[in-house]
């Protein structure tokens, strides 16, 4: 496959996976091996940390409103070290508690998702996180805010995500799973969800970026690589606006239908190759 062709696909690939519960990490896995893609440029680090600063990008433009009233009220909250009753200060202070242990967890464990980046792993993951997702649907009350989560809670759907360093399960399908199952609104949910990955995403970035300029020593394609931005970004914005639209008025099962489905067409070919 050409290589901008490659980057292109790549870039929609993780801007739409990167958001839509059906995990990113599987994604950038199995696309190139289903369609053959070996490029060292497009299968690179750097090509890697190119489409996750496409997809922040996305996130911070969306939600750059929120972002405007939370940061300073952020701030107010650790001058004054008080909520003072401020629904904006109670949410940057839920979000703060909520980054904490997924920032922690996933440096300590980052290495982790390297090693096991197996094709027949991620497809079995699929399934598990789909099931995951599958019984927070039935499990959760889905009638509060975010305002309502306590903090134990806004912990928990933190240090889920650590479970997302799986290739497979995916980061936004677990913190969603764990918002629906504290009672969350399954917009309320998405929404929480990509608030907390704003900053986890930065520090995440920033990380692989200090790698590729530590070692990585691949040519970089200028081409390509903006091509894979831009495509990362539009689709990346183009999976936040369509979810939480969606899931407004409708349920998550059609992803869980999606990631079997997935997951059966992986396994059947990964077998099939061996």
């Amino acid at each position: 496959m050409d290589t901008l062709v490659a980057a292109i696909v790549m870039g929609i690939v993780q801007g739409l996976t990167e958001f839509l519960p059906v995990s990113s990490s599987g994604h950038l896995i199995i696309i190139p091996y289903l369609l053959g893609i070996t490029d060292p440029f497009i299968t690179s680090l750097a090509f890697s940390v190119i489409l996750h600063i496409g997809t922040l990008v996305a996130l911070l433009l969306y939600f750059r409103s929120d972002w405007l009233r939370l940061i300073p009220a952020f701030f107010a909250t650790l001058r004054d070290r008080s909520l003072a009753g401020d629904p904006d200060r109670r949410l940057a202070a839920l979000l703060a508690v909520a980054t904490v242990p997924a920032l922690v967890l996933g440096f300590l464990l980052h290495d982790i998702e390297e090693l096991i980046r197996n094709v027949g792993l991620v497809a079995v993951m699929l399934v598990v996180g789909g099931g995951i997702l599958w019984l927070a649907e039935r499990a959760g009350s889905r009638h509060r805010t975010a305002l309502d989560l306590t903090f134990r809670q806004a912990i928990a759907i933190g240090g889920a995500q650590a479970i997302a360093l799986i290739p497979g399960i995916s980061r936004s399908g677990i913190s969603i799973s764990a918002g629906l199952f504290a009672g969350l609104q399954r917009d309320e949910a998405a929404r929480f969800s990509f608030l907390m990955a704003t900053p986890i995403t930065a520090a995440a970035a920033a990380y692989e970026l200090m790698n590729v300029i530590r070692g990585e020593s691949i040519a970089f394609q200028a081409g390509p690589m903006a091509a894979g931005l831009v495509a990362s970004f539009v689709f990346g914005l183009l999976a936040i606006t369509v979810l939480l639209r969606f899931l407004r008025t409708r349920s998550t099962d059609v992803f869980v239908l999606y990631r079997v489905l997935l997951a059966v067409v992986v396994l059947v070919t990964w077998l099939n190759l061996r």
